[in-house]
């Protein structure tokens, strides 16, 4: 029995129970993620010093600094950057939206973003919408609600009454939250609206290619155009249009043709059009995988790339310059849309005198894909 009235066991079993309590709550903190108080106690300063050293908005005593993030090392604490975004204290990222992440002309577009956020020290997220509207609303929310700096939608849309309704919420959805909606190869829903747009120039490469044709001597084109409506498509098709127009060359209907801007589209055309008698001595593929379509199917008819048809394609996808004959194509560039995107949207106040709205330009490359049409061949039958 001690002096203090409490024997030896009850002592033993208050110590043990100190213990156990001790033992809990560090397997607790083990098992739930760290915060500020848990790296203050580590540290033996207060929470106020924790945030002050990270921050590094307030002078910290290089001992007391180390000894902060020594702690954070050892519980492993992540800063809570949802909650420093709340208070302007983070820079928020740069999100791509895109209808598909294999397509190779989205891939180029987002390796842009990538590299131009990185360079202004952004995260960039990248997701795909399938092209399903409802997931595109969901994802724009998201986005959102995660104050990303800008929210970027990639690649052509019909632009009807629901499109042009839900680009106008997006975009004053997104302003309130103080992010900013930017259409990339998009139509833009009105010109008042704060949205950043940055296209390229789909008619003038379209009307480029075309004439290359048609100064090649070619005037029974088959047209592969995308589907209709949709704004990139219905752009080619009439810079194609205009082409024809130009050399005083007639349209015929029957090669003009519309679908997806698929492989399979493209040689399913191309192979219908040849079993049905069309006659054409050049296919204008308005992109470069309807115009890998169309080379199979000529191939499979026993039929030769350019002797007997030649074909151009749209976009110059890095498959262009391995085919044989490498295809004289459209390029589009990409990456660089990518990059102004990005640079327009995080720059937009301090360039207010500037224009929100830029069209980057198309180039024709001409490789080996097209041959020049003889006076003989050019009422041959293919």
């Amino acid at each position: 029995m001690r002096d203090n009235g409490i024997d030896e066991p009850q002592a033993d079993r208050r110590r043990n129970s100190v213990k156990r309590k001790q033992a809990d709550d560090a397997q607790t903190a083990k098992e739930r993620p760290s915060t500020i108080l848990d790296v203050a106690r580590e540290a033996g300063v207060s929470a106020a010093t924790v945030s002050r050293a990270l921050a590094g908005n307030y002078p910290v005593a290089k001992e007391t600094h180390a000894r902060v993030m020594a702690a954070v090392e050892s519980l492993h604490y992540v800063v809570n950057v949802h909650a420093k975004a709340l208070h302007g204290q983070v820079a928020g990222p740069v999100a791509l939206v895109l209808k598909d992440i294999t397509g190779p002309s989205f891939a180029y577009v987002a390796a842009g973003v990538e590299q131009e956020a990185a360079d202004r020290g952004r995260l960039s997220l990248v997701c795909a919408t399938h092209d399903d509207p409802a997931r595109e609303d969901d994802l724009v929310q998201l986005m959102r609600e995660q104050h990303a700096a800008a929210v970027l939608l990639v690649g052509g849309a019909v632009p009807d009454e629901a499109y042009l309704r839900r680009m106008t919420g997006y975009a004053k959805a997104l302003d309130a939250a103080g992010s900013r909606l930017v259409l990339v190869g998009r139509p833009a829903p009105a010109q008042d609206l704060p949205v950043t747009m940055v296209d390229y120039d789909n008619h003038g490469g379209a009307f480029q290619a075309g004439s290359h044709l048609l100064a090649y001597g070619h005037r029974r084109i088959l047209f592969l155009g995308g589907v209709n409506g949709l704004s990139s498509a219905e752009e080619r098709r009439d810079g194609y249009r205009d082409a024809l127009d130009a050399h005083g060359a007639d349209y015929i209907e029957e090669l003009d043709t519309d679908g997806l801007y698929t492989r399979a589209s493209g040689y399913a055309r191309t192979r219908d059009a040849l079993r049905a008698g069309v006659e054409f001595t050049a296919v204008f593929a308005s992109t470069d995988m309807l115009a890998l379509g169309a080379i199979s199917a000529i191939r499979e008819a026993g039929l030769d790339v350019p002797g007997d048809v030649s074909v151009v394609g749209f976009d110059d996808v890095p498959f262009a310059t391995d085919l044989t004959p490498q295809l004289t194509t459209v390029r589009v560039p990409y990456e660089e849309l990518g990059r102004t995107a990005v640079r327009l949207a995080l720059t937009r106040e301090e360039a207010r005198n500037g224009d929100d709205h830029m069209v980057l330009g198309t180039q024709l490359v001409i490789r080996q894909s097209v041959r020049r049409l003889t006076s003989a061949q050019r009422g041959r039958k293919t």
